[in-house]
């Protein structure tokens, strides 16, 4: 699938699962992100005015939703997962079980035969702790630490699955996301694995599927954005939340941060009985999504991820003076031509500097690749998959991809415009994440940060003090000098 349009193996994908129930009273807009949206309070989405009077100057900021929907689009397997999983059970008399296998669990066959049929031979580390306790009887309650690529969307897709009743036409099992991206995303994981379980159903809650007011659904299982099946729950009544007895929310450090969200999530749950499991999910937990998490799941188990350090230990870091753009770009130059470089990803502060960027080093020879916030997720993910593939070897970006992206062959990182914070101040965890690009999978790595003022100068001894690492100043007009620190 990288060489082809995800646009297209998404339509083909829905066009060929039968299983699913979509009802749209008009097509569903293929996927797209541009970085000046936001969501308003129904999950849709809205221009926002750039803020610097004009496109081309905006600065591009990392919107929580796009980036879970891009490494969903990039991943096509589970990523090395270093991350020890700590295990924090409701009852800590109970007996801690764990799966090695799939057999373990006791699914009905053909639900362990839509597992295979995607291509999971065994359970991933959060698979193996998760599992056995949403499917467990007497049901019990999760919250779970886990990021893109770890199979945790495979994990409660197969407990909702699992769970579902084919015999009653009604829905039982609930799961809501941010955007009706990631919806289509889940349930496109849920159509896969329950391929040979033709009858359970699935239904999306997303804008532009109109339904008959109090026609009750019949599917089994619904997949939503909060606005639309808080809509389907208290206006419409096509779903009776009395019945619903299994719960997800998934995305929850994303929902929060979505206008809105937050307290239609909370009024969803207050319409589901005490008896419902409730399963939430979120990449980072900082104290505004425990709090949150501490709303929606009583008595929870929980599942962690002690996260190992990015560690710098495997990266050279450098910084060149310079006076303005133009030197910059010489001084990328002149590391080229010292530096054996396999690839590299270089990051700007905005679009126009960006494309500026490229344009010139696709002057000198360079085989150049754009990735921007204006662009569509799936035109990101196209852009991302052809540097993987090495058909680029230069990647300049805006801080769209400053996160989750493993390419293994990445040699230098350059930090043409220095990440800073909104008060102007380094922002050290930018920072971490860029350099992380390089030196992955212990190979060694460069990050080399262009400096163009005092101020710039200050960033660098700010980062400096934060890490508690020298970075080094480096002549790139002195070539003697250059392959001796470098080299």
């Amino acid at each position: 699938m990288s060489q082809t349009s995800w646009a297209a193996a998404v339509d083909v994908q829905e066009a060929t699962t039968p299983s699913i129930q979509l009802n749209f009273s008009k097509k569903v807009n293929r996927v797209r992100g541009p970085r000046n949206m936001i969501g308003d309070i129904n999950g849709n989405i809205m221009p926002e005015k750039a803020e610097h009077g004009g496109w081309g100057d905006a600065e591009d900021r990392v919107n929580l939703a796009e980036q879970s929907l891009l490494n969903k689009l990039i991943r096509h397997s589970l990523v090395r997962n270093r991350n020890q999983v700590e295990v924090l059970q409701a009852d800590p008399t109970s007996p801690l079980y764990s799966v090695k296998t799939f057999e373990e669990l006791r699914l009905k066959p053909e639900l362990l035969k839509g597992v295979y049929n995607m291509g999971f031979n065994r359970p991933s580390r959060i698979q193996e702790n998760a599992l056995p306790m949403m499917l467990a009887q007497p049901p019990q309650n999760l919250i779970a630490q886990s990021q893109s690529g770890t199979g945790k969307t495979a994990a409660f897709s197969l407990a909702m699955l699992s769970h579902a009743n084919p015999d009653n036409k009604w829905t039982q099992c609930l799961c809501i996301a941010p955007t009706y991206e990631l919806a289509l995303q889940i349930g496109q994981v849920i159509a896969q694995m329950g391929k040979f379980c033709p009858d359970v159903k699935l239904a999306y809650a997303i804008r532009g599927n109109r339904m008959e007011r109090g026609v009750k659904l019949q599917e089994q299982i619904v997949i939503g954005t909060p606005g639309t099946v808080l809509d389907w729950c208290t206006k419409y009544k096509i779903i009776d939340p009395k019945k619903i007895t299994m719960f997800v929310l998934d995305e929850a450090d994303v929902m929060i941060a979505t206008q809105g969200h937050r307290d239609q999530s909370l009024r969803i749950h207050r319409q589901l009985t005490k008896d419902c499991q409730m399963l939430l999910f979120s990449a980072t937990f900082e104290d505004s999504v425990w709090r949150f998490a501490e709303q929606v799941v009583p008595d929870p188990n929980i599942i962690r991820l002690k996260r190992e350090e990015e560690t710098l230990d495997t990266i050279k870091q450098f910084y060149v003076i310079c006076k303005e753009k133009e030197d910059k770009f010489i001084a990328l130059c002149n590391l080229y031509g010292t530096l054996t470089i396999a690839q590299a990803m270089i990051f700007c502060h905005t679009r126009k500097m960006a494309a500026w960027l490229t344009a010139q080093l696709t002057k000198e020879g360079h085989q150049v690749a754009l990735l921007s916030g204006e662009m569509t997720v799936e035109q990101r993910a196209a852009v991302i998959e052809r540097f993987r593939s090495g058909k680029e070897k230069v990647l300049v970006t805006t801080n769209v991809c400053s996160r989750g992206i493993d390419v293994e062959q990445v040699s230098l990182v350059v930090n043409f415009d220095l990440p800073v914070d909104l008060d102007g101040n380094a922002d050290n965890e930018t920072y971490l994440h860029r350099i992380g690009r390089t030196g992955r999978f212990g190979r060694r790595g460069f990050a080399v940060n262009m400096v163009d003022s005092q101020h710039s100068m200050d960033i660098i001894k700010q980062i400096e003090m934060h890490f508690n690492r020298k970075i080094i100043k480096l002549d790139t007009t002195n070539l003697e000098e250059m392959e001796n620190l470098i080299c």
